[in-house]
């Protein structure tokens, strides 16, 4: 799951180091070791694992909750795990993460929805009158979802919620239609997708199935960030 989801960024050069092949076609092990030179989802999982009490960081219960919300990681203490993560990324963040402050630790939460609106800067930079590139970047970085609606070949519609700004506000709107490819440079995280299947969406390309726990996990997840984050770009 860690490889299928850190896929698509991956490869499009956008996180996580050059790895070539090794997240689509490497071993268990290569994956493992690929994993821990993610210096955004790594140090969540480290932070989960700890306080979870699960000693694996890549058990799928993590990154299960690490990519989708939800799961082992809902309830833990927001200011314990902030702390904690912020004693990781901290010390390699530098002046363009200079918005990593304690303030922060009311958005925390133990997954990817928090790491895209709240730690990554890309919030930051709307309501300046060129809304469209970060607008864009939040919609294809955040884990959406969807419903497949029709197959031509290796071409996808489906149907989803996409991220929209206006009035200073981020909101998800009603499901609208997408187009999507099944495969993408010879890869697909689900080649036999079909018709009905509810689907991951990670800039712009397929990371799995979703069951209706996941969905939910995902959504409430997502709709709880934006209020959070909406709360912050309120008070700037």
């Amino acid at each position: 799951m860690f490889a299928r989801y850190a896929h698509a960024p991956n490869a499009l050069g956008y996180c996580g180091p050059p790895l070539g092949a090794t997240l689509r076609d490497g071993s268990v092990e290569e994956v493992r070791r690929a994993a821990t030179q993610f210096s955004g989802a790594w140090p969540y999982l480290r932070v989960l694992a700890k306080m979870t009490g699960i000693s694996d960081p890549l058990d799928y219960r993590l990154v299960e909750s690490y990519w989708l919300g939800g799961g082992v990681g809902a309830n833990l203490d927001a200011d314990e795990f902030f702390d904690a993560l912020l004693a990781i990324i901290g010390p390699q963040a530098g002046q363009y993460w200079s918005h990593l402050t304690p303030d922060l630790a009311r958005e925390a939460a133990g997954n990817h929805c928090f790491h895209v609106f709240g730690v990554y800067p890309w919030t930051r930079f709307l309501g300046g009158g060129m809304d469209e590139q970060p607008l864009n970047v939040l919609d294809n970085c955040r884990i959406g979802w969807g419903t497949v609606i029709s197959r031509d070949d290796d071409d996808l519609e489906v149907m989803c919620p996409r991220l929209a700004w206006g009035s200073q506000t981020l909101t998800l709107s009603e499901p609208l239609a997408r187009r999507l490819d099944v495969w993408t440079d010879g890869y697909s995280a689900v080649p036999d997708v079909a018709v009905g299947d509810e689907i991951a969406i990670h800039w712009g390309r397929l990371c799995g199935r979703l069951q209706p726990d996941q969905i939910q996990a995902l959504a409430d997840s997502t709709t709880r960030q934006l209020h959070v984050t909406n709360q912050r770009l309120a008070r700037v």
